[in-house]
């Protein structure tokens, strides 16, 4: 019952919301003793935690920096590094700070012109946000699914096509295929190799075709996540998204995973059944968004395990309840014998 190495794929809030529950199993720089944690939940804990997240991002913040200093998105970057920091107090804090006003600074986050300028030191991304996890203390390590300068480019409903991230968030279109440009990206050695590694790999929450599916699109990871012998989780989202998944069943997310993937890739998937408030049902009824429908027969069908249960914590918004899905996978992991 060794701890584990865990590998979680994703971007946007979903990812960030995973790993603030995670990193509580995993170890830090102060050397508090997980072992003794993860025993008092009756729960394994994690030797090593890798988040690979999407560089897709071209709008905002990020799509400013990425055009004006030729660099990879660093806002997904920056919103997991700070939630893997160790103290989410006044450095993370100053991390997620956005300026509001002063020319040409306005708009932007203090995280994302710090990476930006250490990339511009170090001649690196990958390496910039290495050395950020550095000075954030993470508890875990963060690799970009790939450091080519990638855009994506989405095949809609009516036969069109739609370039670049920001635009297909914002079409009123239904999205059908997705695919990156270039289409030969290719992922650090890293994450390959914490992929080969890995005890558990998970993909999700997050955003269906900008935040998941981006990730399967770069050369060899979904085949490397295919080959691993880790337990490999879907954590399906809460709800439904605008012109992204409006519509589609828990099942039906998973059959889309695996179209762009080529290949099944999962062995578990994670969804709550737990009812959400009607007044934030009907908040979200107003973006035609509603509950996923947990069709558990046509989950298992596909050859993956339904976990249930109660996921969901509700505020402004309806989020994952992070302490209790990183419980449940941990959980699951001490099901599962791993040499």
């Amino acid at each position: 019952m060794r701890p584990l190495r865990v590998v979680a794929i994703g971007g946007g809030t979903g990812l960030s919301t995973l790993l603030r529950g995670l990193k509580k199993y995993a170890p830090h720089s102060t050397c508090i003793d997980v072992a003794a944690t993860a025993h008092a939940a009756d729960l394994r804990g994690i030797a090593d935690l890798t988040a690979v997240v999407t560089v897709t991002d071209d709008g905002g913040s990020s799509g400013r920096l990425r055009k004006e200093f030729n660099i990879l998105p660093p806002g997904d970057i920056r919103n997991c590094l700070v939630a893997l920091s160790e103290d989410e107090a006044l450095l993370s804090r100053m991390f997620q700070y956005r300026f509001e006003t002063g020319g040409g600074l306005e708009g932007h986050n203090f995280g994302n012109l710090f990476v930006t300028a250490l990339t511009a030191v170090t001649g690196d991304f990958a390496e910039a946000v290495r050395e950020s996890s550095k000075i954030l203390a993470t508890r875990g390590t963060i690799f970009p699914s790939t450091i080519s300068n990638v855009q994506l480019e989405a095949l809609m409903n009516d036969g069109s096509t739609v370039f670049g991230e920001t635009n297909i968030t914002a079409s009123q279109l239904r999205i059908v295929r997705l695919r990156m440009v270039p289409e030969n990206a290719q992922p650090l050695p890293e994450t390959l190799e914490a992929i080969a590694k890995a005890d558990m790999i998970t993909i999700g929450p997050g955003s269906l075709f900008t935040s998941l599916i981006p990730n399967l699109l770069v050369h060899g990871i979904p085949e490397a996540i295919a080959a691993s012998r880790a337990i490999k989780v879907y954590i399906c989202n809460l709800m439904t998204q605008a012109n992204e998944s409006l519509g589609l069943s828990a099942s039906e997310h998973i059959r889309k995973l695996y179209e762009h993937a080529g290949v099944p890739i999962f062995d578990y998937a994670v969804v709550n059944t737990e009812p959400i408030s009607e007044s934030l049902q009907a908040r979200y009824a107003l973006e035609g968004a509603s509950r996923i429908v947990v069709d558990r027969d046509a989950i298992e069908s596909l050859g993956v395990r339904c976990i249930t249960g109660n996921f969901v914590s509700e505020g402004d918004v309806v989020r994952h309840a992070t302490e209790r899905v990183a419980a449940e996978l941990l959980k699951l992991a001490g099901n599962v014998t791993i040499t």
